[in-house]
């Protein structure tokens, strides 16, 4: 079956419908509703997916739809555990306090996924914060940091990764990115550290003395979930699931026959809602299907209208200059402005027709990290990059912290996030002297000044949230949160 470039007009039809209806006034009201997404994602889906079955390519639909079930499983999995985990209690909302918190949400992200980390641990850090007057700083590096960057050393991290594990990259390999994870979340942190010291010196006495007065220790309500969260690691990790080559070749065995791994993640799921706290789940983190209905609606689109996009692109592959850079540079920026998975998945299969020694799941490994790492690192770019950015503005934002708008967050992003990611991009994917020089360069200067910047702060810093949203573009450069 041959595949023109017309077919991947679905594909780019669903990926800015993601990007753009969401904010458009006209739009947004009817787009934010579940159903809505499914009847558009399966209108476009659906004709893509029967034009190809009927031409004969029975197998890619197959392989497509059950990439779709795996991929919703866990992250439906991830969602339903996390959601029963409640951290209760106020602490007092020093610089060093959320400092911590957001450096273990950068670790427990690659263990229990960034949807999972960033919906566990956003509510008790506006807890923490919520006698204070600076808040969005915080939250804007939770998106970083929690949400994207910390989910880069498994596949259950983020999701690029985990529909990498199953075109066959092994569930370990992606720990061979500690050395960029580490540089990336621990600029991002020092970054961090040093603006959230010079605001918590901008705040006012009685805001300051309000948060001493009401602070509390942190307690787990839900502790049960954590068992049921190791299950699905594990069944990640150890268990297989069905083997469509070994069926569609007419050899596969009767473990190969059945999905073990989607049943144990789909029990762990199932354990967590009939026996965790239910005060935990709805009373506390009142808990909602609605994200994890957003993203299957979305995805059944975006998994059957990349069909003919993958195949499109894996015959134009040989032709693009791609390597290394230029592979971090298309996957990463792509992944900021549309979504962070799909893109990972036509880049990946790009590579795959590429030459280069060692492989990884027939990919180049020098190829593989750079994908990995934009689709990771990149999809916190910008609100759309990644699921959880959408879930944690609107968590912040019905707590009365007044977020950037699209444009207010590029800005933001562009001055602490993109220039962490750069420093990295210099000493681990370009890697020549000069490049590494200016990238150890690069990562000094960001440490330096986030210790001069954390000296500053007086009253004429101070800032009053509230500021309206025509301000946000302007708002890094000239309000006291920058």
């Amino acid at each position: 079956m041959e595949f023109q470039w017309w077919s991947v007009i679905p594909f780019v039809t669903m990926l800015l419908a993601i990007a753009i209806l969401p904010l458009v006034p006209a739009t947004q009201h009817h787009w934010e509703k579940p159903r809505t997404q499914l009847i558009f994602a399966l209108a476009l889906g659906i004709p893509v997916a029967l034009w190809i079955w009927l031409g004969g390519e029975h197998a890619t639909v197959l392989h497509a739809l059950w990439e779709y079930v795996q991929f919703i499983v866990l992250l439906g999995a991830l969602f339903v555990i996390s959601g029963g985990i409640f951290l209760a209690g106020d602490l007092k909302a020093t610089p060093r306090t959320n400092t911590i918190f957001l450096a273990i949400g950068g670790v427990i992200a690659s263990f229990i996924g960034t949807t999972g980390a960033a919906m566990l641990l956003i509510r008790p850090i506006l807890n923490t914060n919520a006698q204070r007057t600076h808040r969005r700083h915080t939250v804007i590096f939770t998106i970083f940091i929690v949400a994207n960057c910390g989910g880069l050393l498994t596949p259950l991290g983020d999701p690029p990764l985990f529909l990498g594990m199953l075109r066959g990259v092994p569930f370990t390999w992606t720990f061979k990115l500690w050395p960029m994870w580490l540089l990336v979340n621990g600029l991002l942190l020092i970054t961090y550290y040093g603006l959230e010291k010079r605001l918590y010196r901008t705040e006012p006495l009685e805001s300051l003395m309000s948060d001493v007065r009401e602070s509390e220790p942190l307690r787990v309500r839900g502790a049960l979930n954590f068992v049921w969260l190791a299950a699905v690691v594990a069944s990640v990790a150890f268990l297989p699931s069905i083997d469509l080559h070994a069926l569609e070749t007419g050899h596969a065995t009767t473990m190969q026959m059945i999905p073990w791994r989607e049943i144990a993640m789909l029990l762990a799921g199932a354990a967590s809602l009939t026996l965790g706290s239910k005060r935990a789940r709805y009373q506390d983190n009142k808990f909602s299907w609605a994200p994890i209905a957003e993203v299957a609606a979305l995805f059944i689109g975006i998994f059957l209208t990349m069909m003919p996009a993958l195949k499109v692109l894996a015959t134009v592959a040989p032709k693009l200059p791609l390597n290394e850079i230029t592979l971090f540079i298309f996957t990463g920026g792509l992944s900021a402005f549309l979504d962070n998975a799909p893109t990972y998945v036509t880049f990946f299969e790009m590579a795959r027709v590429l030459p280069g020694e060692p492989r990884v799941a027939e990919v180049p490994e020098l190829y593989l990290i750079s994908i990995s790492l934009g689709a990771v690192l990149c999809g916190a770019i910008t609100y759309i990059g990644n699921g959880p950015n959408f879930m944690v503005k609107a968590v912040a934002d019905d707590r009365g912290v007044q977020m950037p708008s699209f444009g207010g967050y590029l800005v933001w992003s562009g001055k602490y996030l993109i220039p962490s990611i750069t420093s990295m991009v210099l000493i681990f994917i370009v890697q020549n002297t000069w490049s590494t020089f200016l990238g150890a360069a690069a990562a000094i200067a960001i440490v330096i000044a986030s210790g001069i910047f954390s000296r500053r702060g007086t009253a004429e810093t101070k800032y009053i949230e509230g500021t309206s949203s025509s301000d946000d573009l302007l708002e890094p450069g000239r309000s006291s949160e920058n």
